[in-house]
């Protein structure tokens, strides 16, 4: 039960218990607009002496009803501006008691384990840690200059594409694809890191028979990548922390070596970032958030000025769900987050409140298929799940419409294919337009045609590396 009243406009027919986060902070907040208690509170996301995002907000007064919720509301946005921005750093400026909680649910034994270790032992190869400031000591944004990545298309090129059930190659000249193959594989729990070598090493053989010359390669995966180093990827949540290290880390400098191109021009970036740069190359436009629905829930953006986010970007970690029994995380244990919204994780989920029977030792890749195919068939029951996910991808919209500068929202993945990914658009529109027509009026809604989708990322993916 909520401590406020939300009152959606629209709400889940088979999930109608869920929370949207928007709804929760906007009427958060409109209770601390009605406490004359109210107090400032500053938020700062940081890596460093680079502080990524600041948000400055205010939350209930210690005598009031509200301040009960005031940490929840902080550690919920706090976590948001993190898997967006990045950072190994949260800085609280005006209230030492949030401050000394957050540090407590962000410490090697809280509820926010995961992430501290993940965000600081693993991208940021750092502790993470929690300051605790006066209002005036809260540092400004670090304002960082954009790099251009992406968009070179000269030369003979591969492409690359690291999924959770596939990965895809593609050869590349001169931007046109003249050869692509999508093979089917199932890395997550593979424990053995030689499995993942040999799958990528295949793939990327495989296109380069088709090139006359490798001028360069580029690749997008699942994950955090800084420097072309693995940091943090699902792909390799099999592999134990000392391989990862060994093995893992710097996979790809190793599959360079071994196929002799260490020399050549080469990136790998996150997925969801190769997915923006695919959809603002193909329509030509800007402030462009990618979203791919399907093993996860992977997310880039691209700029005002057309360049790739510096963020991390992972949407699949930030709460969508406000609900203190919403749906949990396997992986990161946090409830609510968009992962289990918006990836076959989430139909799997939805299809039992559906009505829809499946054996637990189904994978999820074939549970999605089977809700696709009664889809297509006109089942209601399917029918319901589309509709729950659109209702709730409309809330998520209004919520990143608050983290980014949006004038574009493409949508790709195993979820959306066939009808269904039409009726994940189309419901939430009706809901941006009953609740934030504003929001509804500035941004498009795309999702690319079949050639799009099958050559779109390739040759995005390819075009990451400058020729030198």
């Amino acid at each position: 039960m909520s401590a406020f009243e939300l009152n959606p406009k629209v709400v889940d027919p088979i999930d109608p218990t869920v929370e949207p986060s928007v709804l929760w902070n906007r009427a958060y907040q409109n209770g601390v607009a009605s406490d004359p208690s109210a107090r400032p509170l500053s938020i700062g996301i940081a890596v460093g002496d680079k502080v990524l995002a600041r948000v400055n907000t205010r939350i209930f007064g210690e005598t009031s009803s509200g301040a009960k919720e005031n940490t929840r509301y902080i550690e919920r946005l706090a976590k948001s501006l993190l898997w967006v921005h990045g950072g190994n750093r949260i800085i609280i400026g005006g209230s030492d008691a949030i401050g000394t909680e957050l540090a407590a649910q962000y410490s090697a034994r809280g509820t926010r384990a995961f992430d501290a270790d993940i965000l600081g032992n693993q991208i940021y190869l750092e502790p993470f840690r929690v300051d605790s400031v006066s209002l005036d000591a809260m540092p400004q944004k670090t304002i960082a200059p954009e790099a251009s990545i992406g968009r070179h298309l000269s030369g003979c090129r591969i492409g690359f594409d690291l999924g959770g059930s596939d990965r895809k190659a593609a050869a590349v000249i001169d931007g046109e694809v003249v050869f692509s193959e999508e093979i089917a594989w199932n890395p997550y729990f593979e424990s053995d890191p030689q499995y993942h070598v040999d799958g990528i090493i295949d793939s990327l053989k495989r296109a380069a028979k088709h090139l006359p010359r490798i001028d360069a390669i580029g690749g997008s995966a699942a994950g955090v990548y800084v420097d072309n180093e693995v940091r943090a990827a699902s792909l390799f949540r099999g592999v134990a922390k000392a391989d990862f290290g060994a093995r893992v880390r710097r996979i790809f400098f190793d599959v360079m070596t071994t196929l002799g191109w260490q020399d050549k021009p080469w990136r790998v970036v996150n997925d969801g970032e190769v997915t923006a740069l695919a959809g603002s190359m193909s329509i030509g436009g800007n402030s462009l958030l990618g979203l791919s629905l399907g093993t996860s829930f992977a997310a880039g953006y691209v700029t005002p000025s057309g360049n790739l986010s510096s963020g991390l970007n992972e949407l699949a970690f930030v709460p969508v769900d406000h609900r203190l029994d919403g749906p949990i995380d396997e992986w990161s244990g946090d409830r609510g987050c968009g992962v289990q919204c918006f990836s076959q994780q989430g139909v799997a989920r939805l299809a039992k409140l559906a009505g829809i029977p499946f054996e637990d030792s189904v994978p999820f890749p074939e549970r999605l298929i089977e809700v696709q195919n009664l889809m297509e068939s006109g089942d209601q029951r399917a029918e319901s799940i589309y509709r729950s996910i659109g209702i709730n991808f409309g809330y998520a919209m209004a919520q990143f419409s608050e983290l980014y500068t949006l004038e574009h929202l493409l949508i790709l993945g195993r979820v959306t294919s066939g009808a269904g990914g039409a009726m994940i658009l189309e419901v939430a529109r009706e809901v941006l337009d009953l609740e934030f027509p504003e929001i509804s009026a500035a941004v498009q809604f795309h999702i690319p045609d079949e050639k799009e989708k099958r050559h779109g990322q390739a040759v995005a993916a390819a075009s990451l590396a400058a020729l030198e």
